[in-house]
């Protein structure tokens, strides 16, 4: 997955209003697009080092968008609009292990009356739904976690999941990490306790977890490794 337009560099100043960041950049502020609406714990630091890009859309609000900020001398990707198109490029890539080369990828599928689930997938009679989430966080060494607030959609993400698994289709959880510093991943149950169960009700309902960490290019983001997946009931 490739940026819209080469990265520039600067020095990360304040986050305001949920999606806006303050960012110097040669000496000027500029305020550019935060598109991430989790509170983005352990990465507001003043004075981190923190990519952006520059939009070819001139009728924009918001000419910049924040794309990458620097944690401990590593790159985190905090773009959430990002994410999907991340995964699809792997999916067409076959970049994510147990899921053909031939499946037929459909994107914002409609499940049930009040769901919309990332991705529908198709491999012969096998269908499946594929929902994913962003994860950014990291407390502890190597350890990647989410998520970084409560997050009542995604609790209801995984119970439709399991509603799904109960009509006949698979369904997965791809936790995307946008880090390439964690070699395990964990939920956070001290901030979202009703997540943690619900997710291991869902594992114990035939959902399946996966976790991948990324690559950060020059030019983009790819989905890279596999990474471990750690639950503490």
């Amino acid at each position: 997955m490739n940026f819209e337009n080469p990265l520039i560099s600067g020095l990360f100043i304040k986050r305001y209003k949920r999606f806006f960041a303050d960012v110097k950049v040669n000496n000027k502020i500029v305020t550019a697009h935060c598109a991430n609406s989790g509170s983005m714990m352990g990465l507001l630091n003043k004075n981190s080092k923190v990519w952006l890009t520059e939009s070819n859309n001139k009728k924009r609000k918001l000419k910049y968008t924040l794309q990458i900020m620097e944690d401990e001398g590593f790159k985190v990707g905090v773009n959430t609009h990002l994410t999907n198109k991340i995964v699809n490029h792997a999916l067409e890539k076959n970049l994510i292990k147990g899921f053909s080369s031939k499946i037929k990828i459909k994107s914002e599928q409609v499940f049930g009356e009040n769901t919309r689930f990332d991705f529908f997938l198709e491999d012969g009679k096998v269908k499946s739904f594929l929902e994913v989430k962003n994860v950014t966080l990291k407390r502890k060494s190597k350890i990647a976690e989410f998520p970084d607030s409560i997050t009542s959609r995604g609790t209801k993400h995984l119970n439709e999941l399991i509603n799904a698994t109960k009509k006949g289709f698979k369904s997965y959880l791809l936790f995307l990490i946008q880090r390439e510093d964690c070699d395990r991943f964990e939920i956070a149950k001290d901030i979202d306790p009703v997540y943690s169960k619900t997710l291991i009700k869902a594992i114990k309902h035939n959902v399946k977890i996966l976790c991948y960490d990324c690559k950060f290019l020059p030019k983009g983001i790819i989905l890279n490794s596999k990474i471990k997946l750690q639950i503490n009931e």
